[in-house]
């Protein structure tokens, strides 16, 4: 087996949809799938916001910005992804299949992606892919549900994690939300009173920092556990 060979069954076996593979199975998939590795200088842009998702793309080294933003820009949400994250996976298929984020090279990344059919003949070949896909997919859609119960009926700190983790993924690091603070405590319905109110709470509970344009996000699980009581 070559050195070549060896290396890329190392990467797919660090990359969360192919945990758990046997060789034989990583060796079947070498052989049937077109895997193409990608690379991108600092600054290079990987996806355009709303740009066809066609391929599952696997991080392999390197860093990545992720950023999610309404229409006119004034409500960024970005976050930082790095080996082994796959990015927007759960934008692969269903109704919308467009990339709801743009994503920029931090450093020199390197990417391997793999075709929406070679990915389908991949789930094919062995059932733990298609439970590993599905379980992401489903963590999702139920992490979904408990956040438009707590924008509903939570309390506002509820309502501002559901936010933070309804537009970032479990590997996301270095979290911003960039807004002016007016606009937020408008879009929540809430007196500016009451919203500096929380932000100081939950920056008091080590959750985040923030300043009059700009929420930090220190801990992700922290927010995480607000709004839903199962692990990622």
């Amino acid at each position: 087996m070559s050195s070549e060979m060896d290396s890329m069954y190392e990467i797919l076996l660090e990359l969360p949809l192919f945990k758990g593979a046997s060789m034989a199975r990583i060796s079947e998939i070498v052989g049937k799938a077109k895997f193409h590795f990608l690379k991108y200088l600092p600054g290079e842009r990987i996806i355009e916001a709303r740009e066809e998702c066609t391929h599952l793309k696997f991080i392999i080294s390197g860093s990545v910005r992720s950023i999610a933003s309404n229409n006119d820009g004034r409500f960024k949400v970005s976050q930082t992804l790095t080996a082994p994250d796959v990015i927007c996976p759960d934008f692969l298929f269903g109704r919308d299949t467009r990339y709801p984020v743009e994503v920029i090279a931090i450093d020199t990344v390197a990417i391997v992606q793999v075709s929406k059919q070679d990915f389908l003949d991949i789930l094919n070949i062995d059932r733990i892919f298609l439970f590993n896909y599905l379980n992401m997919v489903s963590v999702n859609a139920q992490k979904a549900v408990d956040g438009v119960l707590a924008v509903a009926a939570g309390a506002l700190e509820e309502r501002i994690a559901f936010w933070i983790i309804a537009l970032t993924q479990p590997g996301g690091k270095d979290i911003k939300l960039q807004c002016r603070q007016r606009d937020l405590y408008s879009l929540f319905g809430v007196q500016r009173s009451s919203f500096l109110s929380t932000l100081e709470q939950m920056r008091d509970r080590g959750m985040i920092e923030f300043n009059n344009t700009e929420i930090k996000i220190v801990s992700r699980r922290a927010l995480l556990d607000l709004v839903i009581h199962s692990p990622e």
